[in-house]
């Protein structure tokens, strides 16, 4: 496909001048641009590297019928750090706050998110990361709970994802995984009734 060619003009190069005099201090940074712009209203734009996931136009793309719930074995600021680290070739949608629920949205809903470690199961889902490790359940607070339930509640409603057992799932259900996440420790029963009840 061939694109346009863009022909410099006299008023294309006074503009181009005019913002090249804008101190750089002054210009919005990417997290304020796109701050206004996160796919869930409450969350907080945190964008993974783009070296760390997929650009796509989902769910043109690909069909998004899957949630997949994963606990991060980190803390949530080292979570965000290793989403914009571009040697870790990892990334969520998501992340999920232990101490009081906040959600970063890390990577566009429309965009393959790196999480699942399987391609397949990556461009067919959303991946919400929680704060925590699977061993200490005290980071299973109320809050991340019921900040992540809404959250899933969303994104299932928006995508017309039944809320059970079968669309909602553990990293630990991928087939060919070797993770445990989110664990024993999470309470399911509880987790989907706050879904089911959002």
């Amino acid at each position: 496909m061939n694109q346009p060619r863009n022909h410099l003009t006299r008023r294309g190069i006074l503009q181009g001048a005019a913002f090249a005099a804008v101190p750089y201090a002054l210009l919005p940074g990417p997290q304020a641009a796109a701050q206004g712009a996160v796919d869930h209203p409450s969350s907080e734009w945190q964008p993974a590297s783009s070296g760390n996931y997929t650009a796509s136009s989902r769910p043109a793309a690909y069909k998004i019928d899957r949630v997949i719930i994963h606990v991060t074995q980190e803390t949530y600021t080292g979570t965000l750090a290793i989403f914009q680290n571009p040697e870790k070739r990892v990334s969520a949608h998501y992340l999920v706050r232990s101490a009081d629920g906040h959600v970063a949205q890390c990577v566009r809903e429309a965009d393959v998110a790196w999480h699942a470690g399987d391609w397949g199961y990556n461009t067919r889902s959303i991946g919400i990361e929680h704060e925590g490790w699977v061993d200490q359940p005290a980071y299973f607070t109320n809050a991340l709970y019921e900040q992540s339930a809404g959250l899933t509640a969303a994104v299932c409603d928006k995508y017309g994802i039944p809320k059970d057992r079968e669309h909602i799932i553990g990293h630990f259900q991928i087939p060919g995984t070797d993770h445990t996440d989110p664990g024993v420790n999470w309470d399911w029963v509880r987790y989907m009734g706050l879904v089911n009840f959002s």
